[in-house]
């Protein structure tokens, strides 16, 4: 296993078109199953902005360099991992291999042309889940717990994903995609548990460029607060970590982009997250008011 890069500039798009392809050949083993998977990770900010038509300041998604898959739990309590690890034994994966060259379950790798691994994930469903440790399914196979996992198939987009496969195939499928507003969960919630770069610029990027304007992804994400406390916790994050420009957040976005401090962009970022916040405390105080009032906002 190879260590992530620290920097933008770091990311290759031949990797990134690599994972793409990766992703599509996935969805052409498991076709049958894939309503019970959701992309998530650092795939997702090109699959669900429009990179080809980006505003002029904006530059693409630097991408990513593996696969992140969430898991419904009705997979394993029917039984049906023991057909997805057929498949993927079938299609040439392979449990990988940690610095140590222990197989690591929850992570399996494909090579042609290069090597991508793809991550399972699953949500908590057990006392003492904790996230980041790992679910044990069988033997050979397990995946990671991943608080606010639940939130992505809440909030959810099927993208059709349309090219060559990882051996060069064409090929056109329907994939189910984790949504910014379970995306933004789940970036606050990783960035709280490890703290890294690349999880505040995935937040940042999306929050600033996803649909036409903050608005939509506040929209997604107030449906999620109604009744999950992931999702509750996760605004608590942003505003601790967010909300200035010297603050960790914003920092380590420029740190990620830049190798550094940048003060306009730290307050860029603080701006759009900011504006996130506020849309959402707004419209939850007017539902919160029209409700006391008996009106429906539906």
């Amino acid at each position: 296993m190879t260590d992530k890069p620290k920097r933008a500039s770091e990311y290759k798009s031949e990797q990134v078109e690599l994972v793409r392809a990766t992703c599509l050949y996935v969805a052409t083993r498991l076709g049958d199953m894939m309503d019970d998977l959701v992309i998530v990770g650092g795939l997702v900010p090109s699959l669900i902005i429009d990179q080809g038509a980006l505003a002029e300041d904006v530059e693409p998604h630097v991408g990513t360099l593996d696969l992140d898959v969430g898991l419904t739990l009705a997979l394993l309590d029917e039984g049906r991992y023991r057909t997805l690890t057929g498949r993927l034994r079938d299609a040439g994966f392979k449990t990988d291999k940690n610095d140590a060259g222990k197989p690591t379950r929850q992570r399996w790798a494909i090579t042609n042309s290069g090597t991508v691994t793809v991550d399972f994930l699953i949500e908590p469903s057990r006392d003492g889940d904790k996230g980041g440790k790992l679910r044990d399914i069988e033997s050979d196979f397990a995946a990671i717990i991943a608080p606010g996992l639940r939130c992505a198939f809440h909030d959810r987009l099927k993208v059709t994903l349309e090219g060559t496969t990882l051996f060069g195939e064409k090929a056109k499928r329907d994939v189910w995609v984790c949504g910014a507003g379970a995306y933004v969960v789940l970036k606050a919630l990783a960035f709280d548990s490890r703290g890294e770069n690349k999880d505040a610029y995935d937040l940042y990027y999306v929050v600033r460029n996803y649909g036409a304007g903050v608005d939509d992804v506040a929209k997604q994400l107030r449906r999620l607060l109604e009744d999950d406390a992931d999702a509750q916790r996760a605004l608590t994050i942003l505003e601790r970590d967010f909300s200035s420009p010297d603050a960790v957040g914003p920092m380590r976005v420029a740190a990620f982009i830049t190798g550094g401090k940048d003060e306009d962009l730290q307050a860029d970022v603080v701006g759009f997250v900011l504006q996130l916040l506020n849309k959402v405390s707004k419209v939850m105080t007017d539902d919160a008011l029209d409700l006391e009032k008996g009106v429906s906002r539906a």
